[in-house]
């Protein structure tokens, strides 16, 4: 079982930047890919960014140029900082792990709204 927990949400102007932050019960070197989704009232949820245990990464095009994940093995933790956001970026975004065995395993979620 890995049990993540998010931090890091919150309000912001366009433009703005935000850091989201999932922190793992266990070690990440023992997760096969953690990532990021969002999802927004009436749509599916989307992959916004994953890295992968071997520090693989890959994004949603959208976020392509101002979105970063990257991680820290020490703090069993991964994050995902926002930059340049738009109005469009406002969503719930959950952390998402994949275990060695494919199981996988979700956050609470964290609220992002982009609004002047």
């Amino acid at each position: 079982q890995v049990r993540l927990v998010e931090l890091g949400g919150g309000l912001v102007q366009p433009g703005g930047s935000l850091r989201l932050s999932c922190a793992a019960s266990r070690s990440i070197s023992s997760i096969n890919a953690m990532g990021w989704y969002r999802q927004v009232p009436g749509k599916q949820r989307e992959l916004v960014a994953e890295i992968t245990r071997a520090g693989f990464t890959d994004y949603t095009d959208s976020v392509k140029g101002r979105f970063t994940i990257s991680r820290d093995a020490a703090e069993n933790t991964v994050y995902l900082q926002m930059t340049s956001l738009k109005p469009e970026d406002t969503a719930v975004y959950f952390c998402h792990a994949v275990d060695l065995y494919s199981r996988e395993y979700w956050g609470q979620g964290t609220q992002v709204t982009v609004s002047s």
